[in-house]
């Protein structure tokens, strides 16, 4: 029986995770949001997301094992750590309340009814702190427990008041943020990476309440005569880190998601508009200035920039009877509509270059350079493909004999 009884602390312990794990993340999650957090205090939104992540990793590094003994050494009064990690706690739990009010509210929102539910929460939860301290002073706890406390002292007077003062303080507020919280990330017209990091955030909160299940459970067993203690030992602290990594990707996620979608983008317009720059580079005979450190942004504006200055006196001079002889060559051979416009201008733009396009001094006649300057990206996709511009200006030159042969 006594393997039995030891075989779910055993079974957990192989899970264990280091808090320093979620401190970091949750670190990285503050180091991204402050320089937005600075510039912007003034919006309470800011405010309140700053004191949250903050808040979240003085709690791991305050609750770690080691800083708690430390912690008691430095005052030299046994277990002074528990009622600075419940206030940690409760003070996390009171920022969540003021996180998602603000949030609820909306940054408009300046009407008499949230300021007053900010006020109470800021109220109820400082009490709660205030109380947790008048709790301690008034217990007898001269046994130091750096791990198992709430559960050694889970029938010590005064001490089983303060244990089930910060668990419910907690336990509501994680209930009401995650409720919220999952209720937004499935409401209509969200960006993707805002909601993925809504439900991150959900799914830390949620993990919250099974960590103050666990430690509550073990504690009512405890005043019924049970012996649950590896709920709150064992069980609680990997799902307390887990909560907090899900809740630190959950604020990571929408920054760094919309960044790297970003930077991806650019570099992909980049990469698509290489053939046309390529064959404008060819046609003119010259590169453009090396730039060091020149970021993704500048380069694509520095391409897009010498295509259209490469393109703009070409333009003027292209067989627009080819182009559109083609376009109707592309749509006879099947190609979209959109598609036969991008290979039609690359037929004209190929054309033009060889110098079998006529090539007079005044424009072409409906010639329309802007219209072909919009549309650099597609007509540099269509140039990859080499087989179709072929066939579609063999299928041109065809029927513009046909044509001349017929009249």
């Amino acid at each position: 029986m006594t393997g039995l009884a030891l075989e779910p602390s055993a079974f957990l312990d192989r899970f264990y995770i280091s808090f320093w794990i979620p401190t970091a993340l949750l670190t990285v999650a503050l180091a991204i949001k402050l320089p937005s957090i600075i510039r912007l205090w003034r919006d309470p939104l800011m405010r309140a997301v700053g004191g949250l992540l903050l808040l979240a990793c003085a709690v791991f590094v305050f609750c770690t094992p080691s800083m708690i003994a430390r912690m008691n050494r430095l005052t030299g009064v046994p277990n002074f750590s528990a009622p600075l990690c419940y206030s940690l706690i409760t003070a996390l739990s009171g920022a969540c309340l003021l996180l998602i009010v603000t949030w609820r509210n909306g940054l408009a929102d300046r009407s008499a009814a949230g300021r007053h539910a900010l006020r109470r929460v800021v109220r109820v939860y400082s009490g709660v702190i205030v109380a947790l301290w008048a709790l301690f002073l008034l217990a007898d706890v001269p046994v130091e427990r750096i791990r198992d406390l709430d559960t050694y002292y889970a029938d010590t007077l005064f001490m089983r008041e303060e244990i089930l003062l910060y668990l419910v303080a907690h336990g509501v507020a994680c209930l009401v943020t995650s409720r919220l919280i999952w209720n937004w990330a499935h409401t209509d017209g969200l960006d993707a990476w805002l909601r993925w990091g809504l439900k991150l955030l959900g799914a830390g909160y949620a993990l919250n309440l099974i960590f103050n299940g666990s430690k509550l459970t073990a504690v009512v067993a405890h005043w019924c005569g049970g012996d649950l203690d590896w709920l709150s030992t064992n069980l609680a602290p990997p799902v307390a880190s887990l909560a907090a990594i899900l809740v630190a990707a959950g604020f990571i996620l929408p920054h760094a998601g919309q960044y790297l979608h970003d930077r991806w983008r650019v570099r992909l317009a980049h990469r698509e508009l290489g053939r046309l720059y390529r064959l404008m580079r060819a046609a003119a005979g010259e590169g453009v200035p090396f730039v060091l450190r020149a970021t993704p942004e500048l380069r694509l504006t520095r391409r897009e920039t010498f295509i259209r200055d490469a393109l703009l006196p070409l333009a003027r001079h292209i067989d627009t009877g080819l182009g559109s002889r083609s376009y109707d060559a592309a749509l006879v051979l099947g190609h979209p509509p959109e598609r036969a416009r991008a290979l039609a201008a690359a037929v004209g733009i190929l054309a033009a270059l060889d110098g079998n396009a006529a090539r007079s001094p005044d424009p072409a006649p409906g010639s329309d350079p802007t219209s072909l300057l919009r549309e650099i990206t597609a007509i540099s996709r269509a140039l990859r493909h080499r087989t179709d511009i072929t066939a579609i200006r063999a299928l041109a030159t065809l029927e513009k004999d046909t044509a001349a042969r017929v009249a």
